[in-house]
């Protein structure tokens, strides 16, 4: 059996910023690679680096006050080397973003169908405004918008959410993209329609054989719908493997807290559990393992030394002294 090709290979990435407070490390010398048609979940709370990390393989960091340091390359090109305006040719063409905010994501002022022809103009130059009108119907019942020919005159604020969402994904695929990065595609969607939106971008990427982050805080979202996953907390990798043995019994004390987290069948009364305390402050890390401060399984050795990220003996990687 011929093993996957690595599409998107990230080696030791850091993010700093330079603040008022002092230094940020937003990410911390992570590495990890994507195969072709694969899905990968990146998994952690607000501020682990899960955003920031795509945004500098999208070249979306405005640098000053972001330096970065470390290697991203897509298929053969080294992204942190090129210039802006070969990055912008391959935005979008090859690699695609979803946005987390669906109706803040559009511009209000023009018509879902206005934006999605201007997108297909900008790429493809030679192409005329009947055909982008009808490239962009396609589209939309592509990604199942009922009534495309007249929703395609419809303004954002005429949509509920959920389309908003699919418009964003018919945008986000309208070049056939190799790589779809979907950052927290479902966050402001209700259940039913959250399940939509997963069902759709599973539809569309194995129709077309492209790869796919999804980047979540919801574990339940990334055992459904993901083959690898990294784990993050304060801008680190604390585990990485293949979703199943992660979720099925997980390596890190940081991950084992994100699964005991999920409603369950809770009696009455009886309360939810929660990871004590808060992520540390980015510009005061504490010495030794970052999560330390919130784990109850810490020994000295845990407040010293900082763990690095190993093999187990089940061929997942983990920043645990004890895993």
């Amino acid at each position: 059996m011929n093993e996957q090709k690595i599409i998107l290979d990230v080696k030791n990435l850091s993010v700093q910023f330079k603040t008022l407070h002092g230094l940020v490390k937003a990410v911390n010398d992570i590495s990890f690679d994507l195969k072709k048609g694969e899905t990968l979940g990146i998994l952690g709370e607000s501020g682990s680096g899960k955003s920031v990390t795509v945004s500098a393989i999208m070249g979306l960091l405005e640098m000053p006050p972001a330096e970065i340091t470390g290697n991203i390359y897509f298929d053969t090109i080294n992204l942190t080397k090129i210039s802006p305006k070969e990055m912008q040719t391959l935005r979008g063409k090859r690699i695609s973003l979803i946005h987390q905010d669906p109706v803040s994501s559009l511009n209000p002022l023009l018509t879902v169908g206005y934006q999605l022809c201007e997108m297909l103009k900008v790429h493809q130059p030679g192409l005329s405004q009947s055909d982008a009108k009808k490239k962009a119907i396609e589209l939309m019942e592509k990604v199942k918008i009922p009534s495309a020919k007249e929703r395609i005159k419809s303004y954002p604020f005429e949509l509920s959410g959920g389309m908003c969402q699919r418009i964003l994904i018919a945008l986000a695929i309208s070049l056939e993209p190799d790589i779809l990065i979907a950052d927290e595609p479902t966050t402001a969607l209700d259940v039913t329609v959250q399940s939509q939106i997963m069902d759709l971008l599973q539809e569309l990427k194995s129709y077309s054989n492209m790869s796919m982050i999804l980047i979540t805080h919801d574990i339940g979202l990334v055992a459904e719908n993901t083959t690898e996953t990294l784990v993050m907390y304060a801008g680190k990798i604390f585990e990485k493997g293949p979703t199943e043995k992660i979720i099925s019994n997980p390596n890190h004390p940081y991950t084992q807290g994100l699964i005991d987290s999920i409603p369950r069948d809770q009696k009455k009364g009886e309360k939810l559990f929660v990871i004590e305390g808060s992520p540390p402050v980015l510009t005061k890390m504490p010495k030794g393992c970052p999560f330390h401060t919130r784990c109850k399984m810490k020994k000295e050795i845990c407040v010293n030394e900082i763990p690095l990220l190993k093999q187990s003996n089940d061929s997942r990687l983990s920043a645990c002294h004890f895993s």
